[in-house]
């Protein structure tokens, strides 16, 4: 609508067991770029800059409960898109990503899942309509 502002995302968070453990996975092993500590440590796709992934240590005991929770239960938190997810697929398994299992089907995507060692599972998505 005219004169209605656009939303967009510039952050999401995932909780952290530990932030520094979490910034050299997300920089070393996904391939993200460190963007800052604001205090919490933000990284970003070197090819989509304006949006960043905080990475919140979880210090809240609730909240820590329900990242084991989501855990246990394969539950991700977040989701990332690439645009060749088996290319993505073998450059982190290479650098030590653990996958649980392999890229698979579900209506318009490919997705997997993947372990980011601090506490949460992360699923990556291809759209198969290109």
């Amino acid at each position: 609508a005219p004169g209605v502002a656009s939303l967009r995302i510039n952050w999401n968070t995932v909780l952290v067991d530990d932030q520094d453990k979490a910034l050299k996975f997300y920089t070393e092993r996904v391939g993200f770029v460190k963007k800052g500590i604001t205090p919490f440590a933000t990284v970003a796709s070197p090819d989509q800059p304006g949006a960043e992934l905080r990475l919140e240590p979880v210090s809240f005991a609730p909240a820590r409960k329900f990242q084991q929770a989501a855990y246990k239960a394969g539950i991700p938190a977040t989701q990332f898109m690439v645009g060749d997810i088996r290319k993505a697929v073998d450059r982190m398994a290479r650098v030590g990503v653990a996958f649980r299992g392999e890229p698979t089907p579900m209506g318009p995507v490919l997705m997997v899942m993947f372990d980011d060692t601090c506490g949460n599972l992360i699923l990556l998505l291809q759209a198969t309509n290109q």
